[in-house]
């Protein structure tokens, strides 16, 4: 860190200028996407950089992709060269490796020049999720075993050249895609994100100068590394190993040992993935980036979660995992279904909740519970392809009960596709929506409770459940109990009904299938429980008569009044 002189108000004003442009880039984003997964969803990541790379602003988008820009357009930069990138030139990444995701999560950047300047002086990011880009199965791939089963990859390829369309290079994506017009949209929907936040750049170097704005950047920058530093000082000292699974790879059904070590000390929090399972031949190997994307949402967390993000905060992470690990995929191995992550995002809590129980919440339903339908719609003939990622219950703390069907922490404000878009866009009917009672894990203070989706398809299809943690329960704290898991009920009631994690398979026109999301973990044992809340939690559905008895030993009525306490809990009581 070095002493600056600038006035705090103008490194304020530049500050927000700088965020508000990049609001401005997102709110472009959001009017012109093609794609519901953009405009509804919010499947998107918008960040800005200086001239040396560093993270200057960013807007809401989904949390593990605004972390993974981080690393990305320093291998976009590293590949393209610096010297070779122009005014007006948009480079487009997807190599997995490099680009901290999956193939189909494209990454659009570009450099932001001052008139006549001969290098840039910031670089523009767009992340987005594209719909399809010619990998082996239509929607989503599950069962990959090498990165070129999962689609048309661009390591750093200019489709803008000094501000005009490459047509030869927008031809090879039109014809990889098996619906192009959305991945076109959406494509041009970014560029034009790209176009809004260089223009506003441009004014904001304009009204202060260059210096001025960079040394304003500095100055934010130390002031970000200040306020993790300060409060990673009121932080409980210590090493805590934490280990999980995931179900299996998509190829064989066996589970995946996930293993880290979270150190808090004097010089900074350490994340370390050794121990966890090598890289696997499915495809939920972890970029290296989105590893550190996820340690990165784990640090900002509990150190300055109310504060716009900037390179400053995160000088104090190291984040390790050898190349071959599970969480450092290398070179071909498969990494489409990132599920991964999300789960193991929580394994960083379990071990952190060793040392700082009243800072860390229990396990969330541990997953995204997603599903995608794929099939021809009959008013347009054209295929399609929409997904939606359900909410779960959310754990349960020291003090306050978990949060009822929200999405998964991971996501950040991400929220899950609309019933009239999804009923619009493809052909399934939802019969049935609904909060599950007894779903959230029982406790002093009980998880959130989960979700219940039944789907009715209208004409035939193909359905695809994503989800990775069905074999084992969301983790509780201090005595309070696990939920029951996510899981993909296929054909309830039928002769072929069938409960599954990550499935793809055929559906016809009439046959219904369940998405049943876990609730979040509790916290303390349920004797412990508040009787009153307990009889609140009976009226509002969230929790039986039979399991206010059996669970929190609390009686309650038909008509909700408290009859009183059972002998078990009495018993406990006195001990």
């Amino acid at each position: 860190m070095s002493e600056r002189r600038l006035d705090g108000v103008t490194v304020e004003v530049i500050r927000n200028y700088l965020i508000s442009a990049a609001e401005e880039m997102r709110a472009t984003l959001i009017r012109t996407a093609f794609n519901p997964v953009i405009y509804d969803v919010l499947d998107f990541g918008i960040s800005m950089y200086d001239r040396k790379l560093d993270l200057i602003a960013e807007a809401p988008g989904l949390t593990a992709f605004l972390g993974a820009n981080d690393y990305s357009i320093v291998k976009a930069v590293e590949y393209v060269g610096e010297e070779s990138i122009r005014p007006g030139d948009v480079i487009m990444m997807n190599y997995p490796y490099w680009n901290s995701a999956h193939t189909y999560d494209a990454t659009l950047f570009s450099a932001v020049f001052e008139p006549g300047g001969a290098r840039p002086e910031a670089y523009l990011c767009v992340r987005a999720h594209w719909i399809d880009l010619g990998a082996k199965d239509p929607g989503y791939v599950l069962d990959s075993t090498d990165m070129h089963q999962e689609g048309l990859i661009m390591p750093g390829t200019r489709i803008f050249k000094e501000g005009k369309a490459d047509r030869e290079i927008i031809e090879i994506l039109r014809f990889n895609s098996r619906m192009p017009d959305i991945l076109l949209g959406d494509m041009n929907a970014m560029v034009a994100s790209l176009r809004t936040g260089e223009r506003r750049v441009l004014q904001i170097l304009e009204k202060f100068g260059s210096a001025t704005v960079n040394e304003a950047i500095a100055v934010y920058l130390d002031h970000g590394e200040r306020l993790t530093r300060k409060a990673l000082t009121e932080l409980p000292k210590g090493s805590w190993t934490a280990v999980d699974y995931i179900d299996d790879d998509g190829v064989t059904d066996d589970i995946i040992k996930m293993q880290v070590t979270i150190t808090v000390d004097d010089d900074g929090v350490d994340v370390d993935f050794t121990g966890s399972s090598p890289a696997v031949p499915g495809p939920v190997n972890m970029p290296f980036g989105s590893t550190i994307a996820l340690a990165k949402v784990f640090l900002k967390s509990l150190t300055t979660p109310n504060e716009p993000s900037n390179a400053g905060h995160y000088r104090p992470l190291t984040v390790k995992a050898e190349p071959g690990n599970l969480f450092h995929a290398v070179y071909p191995s498969a990494t489409f279904t990132l599920w991964t992550g999300i789960v193991a995002l929580e394994l960083l809590f379990k071990a952190a909740s060793q040392g700082m129980p009243k800072l860390i919440a229990a396990s969330s339903g541990g997953d995204v519970p997603g599903f995608m339908m794929i099939g021809t719609h009959p008013d347009t003939g054209r295929m399609f392809a929409l997904s939606n990622n359900d909410p779960v219950g959310w754990g349960a703390s020291h003090n306050r009960d978990g949060c009822d069907v929200t999405i998964h922490l991971s996501e950040s404000i991400v929220r899950n596709t609309p019933v009239e878009v999804l009923e619009t866009k493809t052909t399934m009917l939802f019969d049935r929506v609904e909060m599950v009672a007894d779903s959230g894990g029982a406790g002093t203070f009980r998880g959130g409770v989960g979700l219940r989706r039944d789907i009715r398809f209208m004409t035939d299809g193909e359905i695809l459940s994503v989800m990775k943690k069905t074999k084992t329960k969301p983790w509780a704290l201090k005595g309070g109990l696990e939920p029951e898991a996510n899981h993909f009920v296929l054909f309830p009631g039928t002769e072929k009904e069938k409960w599954v994690g990550t499935y793809r398979t055929p559906v016809k026109k009439g046959e219904v299938v369940q998405n049943l999301t876990a609730g979040g973990g509790g916290y303390g044992h349920p004797f412990l429980r508040d009787p009153e809340h307990v009889r609140e939690d009976v009226s509002d559905e969230y929790v039986s008569r039979e399991a206010a008895e059996k669970v929190y030993g609390v009686r309650i009525s038909e008509e909700g009044e408290i009859l009183g306490l059972t002998d078990e809990r009495e018993a406990f009581a006195k001990t």
